[in-house]
């Protein structure tokens, strides 16, 4: 796939998601603002999308009240040129990508991706854009390696799952631009939430590719995980340390 890459003229636009409160974090602030070796969180997801040549464009969703701080705390501070729009999120995950898909214009694939995902590389957006432009939709993911419990309420057993067939899924998600659109128009006019852009995709009956991603791609929502980004990165140091504070 990703000789693809070299020759398209094909536009993507990315969406990143930074607009949740960060509650499980358990410290002040929100959890993207949280600082990864001085710089926060967001900012090292996108550098990654800033530095990656197939993105044309990046939507920066963030909490409502808090554009223009996020301009000048974050956009201005490093000096990201690819931001053409700073969006102001919604009560949920699902209306914030809706809120950021009414900039989405002329671009013909949009990327999705958590911004507290900071460890994604352009190695693999080039594979996920790769498997998009030939199959419509594509998402990143891993096989699910533990044991799958089925638990009731009352907190029993109900049956062992197979896990064969099981991924544990990831962003950056990649979808035609259309496609994308119309899922949540769908949705939004019968009331209908899922829990990843992809699920909407798979509700109107489009098949959605998945592309391997890292163990090292994590979502950063508690402290713990905090604790462990900070490892990654004392192990893979790049070029977003020599960014300006």
């Amino acid at each position: 796939f990703k000789g693809i890459l070299l020759n398209t003229m094909r536009k993507v636009t990315a969406l990143i998601a930074s607009a949740g409160a960060g509650r499980r974090m358990g410290m002040e602030g929100k959890k993207q603002y949280v600082t990864l070796r001085d710089k926060p969180v967001v900012a090292h997801t996108l550098y990654q999308f800033e530095e990656c040549k197939e993105i044309n464009s990046i939507i920066l969703i963030v909490p409502q009240g808090e554009a223009d701080a996020c301009r000048s705390q974050i956009v201005d501070r490093f000096g990201f040129k690819k931001i053409k729009h700073i969006v102001e999120g919604g009560s949920e995950r699902q209306d914030s990508i809706r809120n950021g898909l009414e900039y989405v214009t002329d671009e013909e694939f949009v990327l999705i991706h958590d911004g507290v995902r900071p460890f994604v590389n352009c190695e693999m957006i080039r594979d996920v854009l790769a498997a998009a432009y030939r199959n419509g939709a594509a998402i990143v993911g891993l096989p699910v390696k533990d044991t799958v419990k089925r638990v009731s309420i009352s907190g029993f057993v109900e049956s062992t799952v197979k896990r064969d067939d099981l991924w544990s899924v990831q962003t950056p998600q990649v979808f035609r631009t259309d496609w994308l659109k119309q899922a949540h128009k769908s949705a939004f006019e019968r009331g209908f939430y899922v829990t990843d852009d992809s699920a909407l995709v798979e509700w109107l009956g489009k098949d959605v590719a998945v592309v391997h991603g890292l163990s090292e791609n994590i979502k950063i929502t508690t402290k713990d995980d905090l604790e462990i980004a900070e490892t990654i990165l004392l192990n893979r140091l790049t070029p977003m340390e020599n960014l300006s504070v």
